[in-house]
C-alpha cells in the first residue's frame, strides 16, 4: 500500500510537524530541514532531534522525507552560488542524518548561460562534492523532476539519467517523480495511454527502481506550460484518475505519495485533510 500525507511546516521545531500532519490525517511526512528561502540555520539540538524521534515513534508515521532549499544551484556558473550550494546542501545532509530521514530531495540545478551538458556535469559534480563533505552514509538524495522553466534541468529522463552517469556515488542517488511538473514539461500522464508511455520511458532511461517519492500535485497550469504551479487533487488539469492509476500502478507499491498542494481552509477542514482523504478514497 502506498502511504499518504504532505510536506507540512517545521515551526517552533522539526518535531511540530508530526502533530500537523496527525490532525490531517496523513500517514508520510515531508519537512525542511532547514529555512527553504535563506541560507542560515539554526543549531538543531540534541533535545529537539530527541523529541523528533519520539514524536515519530507516537504517530508511527513512515516515511519521513526531506526537501532541500529551494536556494540550491548545483548547475549554476556562478562559481560562488555554486559553492554555497554544495556546502548548504552537505549541512542538509548532515541535519536529515541526525533526524534519521532517509531521503533528502532537491531540485537539480539550472544551467543559465552555460550548456545543458556543463550542467549536467556541474550537477553530478556537485552531488559527490555535498555527499563527500558531509560524510555520512545513512542519507540518499533524489532528485526531482522539474517542470522545465527556462533553463531548468531534470524536466526530461535523459536529464536525470545523464547526472546519475556522471556521478561517483550513484548508489546514494535516485528520483522523486512531480505530477504536475512532469505534465507542465508536456507529458500528458493524464491520457492512460501516454502516462504508460512516461512511465515506460523512465523505466528504460533511469529506471523505476530508484523511484523513491511521489508528489501527489494537480496542476494549475495546462500541458507544457513550463509553469510550476501545484493545485488541489481533481481540481486542475491532471484529475483523479492519473492519481488513481499511480496509486495502483504495482511498479509503484509502497512508494509515498505527499502533497504539496497550497495550504488554507476548506470550509470547516484543512485543505490537507481534504486532499488526503481524496487519495485515501483513490487507493482504495
Amino acid at each position: 500500500m502506498n502511504p499518504v500525507g504532505a510536506h507540512m511546516s517545521v515551526a517552533g521545531g522539526p518535531s511540530r510537524a508530526f502533530q500537523r500532519l496527525e490532525a490531517v490525517g496523513g500517514e508520510c511526512l515531508q519537512i525542511f530541514v532547514k529555512p527553504n528561502v535563506q541560507w542560515a540555520a539554526a543549531d538543531l539540538s540534541l533535545e529537539e532531534v530527541h523529541r523528533f524521534q519520539e514524536e515519530q515513534a507516537r504517530t508511527g508515521v513512515n516515511p519521513v522525507v526531506a526537501h532541500a532549499s529551494y536556494l540550491l544551484n548545483l548547475a549554476s556558473p556562478d562559481a560562488g552560488l555554486r559553492r554555497r550550494s554544495i556546502l548548504t546542501l552537505a549541512l542538509e545532509i548532515v541535519r536529515s542524518a541526525r533526524l534519521a530521514i532517509p531521503y533528502l530531495i532537491l531540485h537539480p540545478g539550472s544551467h543559465q548561460e552555460s550548456s545543458l551538458a556543463v550542467g549536467i556535469r556541474r550537477i553530478a559534480s556537485g552531488l559527490d562534492q555535498a555527499l563527500k563533505r558531509a560524510a555520512v552514509p545513512e542519507v540518499g538524495l533524489l532528485l526531482e523532476t522539474t517542470a522545465g522553466a527556462g533553463t531548468q534541468i531534470g524536466h526530461r529522463p535523459e536529464h536525470l539519467r545523464d547526472i546519475l552517469g556522471h556521478s561517483r556515488n550513484q548508489a546514494r542517488l535516485g528520483i522523486c517523480l512531480d505530477t504536475s511538473h512532469v505534465f507542465a514539461a508536456g507529458f500528458d500522464i493524464s491520457r492512460e495511454e501516454e502516462g504508460e508511455k512516461f512511465l515506460e520511458e523512465l523505466d528504460r532511461q533511469v529506471g523505476l527502481g530508484r523511484l523513491r517519492v511521489v508528489h501527489a500535485n494537480d496542476s494549475r497550469t495546462p500541458l507544457g506550460s513550463r509553469a510550476d504551479r501545484h493545485t488541489h487533487i481533481g481540481e486542475g488539469y491532471l484529475g483523479r484518475g492519473v492519481f488513481a492509476r499511480l496509486l495502483h500502478d504495482p511498479r509503484l507499491a509502497g512508494r509515498p505519495f505527499i502533497l504539496e498542494t497550497p495550504k488554507g481552509p476548506a470550509g470547516d477542514q484543512s485543505r490537507d485533510a481534504v486532499n488526503i482523504r481524496t487519495l485515501k478514497e483513490l487507493r482504495r
